[in-house]
């Protein structure tokens, strides 16, 4: 049986509000432990993406003051997002073609209750593929997956 997102992603989602500050993104990720946040709006919906790096690039370089910055001003769009049933050596060209540490797995069986979107279903990154032991045996999927992670790691 061929391995797919759904067994090696993670399931846990943390969201932040677009229009709460930088700082309290920051402060949500060391609390979480995560290096990324789903971004949404007032009713819930998936708006973008804040990440570690999002915070270095656009706010630590810039000397500015994280109260005073939005999620929303720093948040990546649109999502990336992959399906569930993929294949980690999927998931690692995505990455690499929009160069991205994270996407969001969704699964098209389902869809989410507060809009026709398609359901979140989990979250990978490179971090994810370095726990997972298995390789691929096609040295296609092998080769995408050591090229990501000689990357990015």
């Amino acid at each position: 049986m061929a391995t797919t997102l759904r067994d090696i992603m993670r399931k846990r989602l943390e969201t932040i509000d677009d229009s709460d500050s930088v700082q309290g993104a920051a402060k949500k990720m060391k609390d979480k432990d995560v290096s990324s946040l789903i971004v949404v709006d007032r009713v819930g919906k998936p708006q973008g993406l804040v990440t570690e790096r999002h915070l270095v690039t656009k706010v630590c370089i810039n000397d500015t003051f994280t109260s005073a910055i939005t999620n929303q001003q720093i948040m990546s769009v649109p999502l990336i997002t992959i399906n569930s049933t993929s294949t980690p050596a999927i998931a690692a060209d995505t990455m690499l073609r929009y160069n991205v540490r994270h996407l969001l797995v969704i699964d098209d069986n389902k869809t989410s209750e507060k809009s026709d979107q398609k359901h979140l279903f989990g979250i990978i990154t490179p971090l994810d593929f370095a726990r997972y032991e298995e390789f691929p045996n096609d040295e296609v999927g092998k080769d995408e997956i050591e090229r990501l992670l000689e990357y990015y790691i």
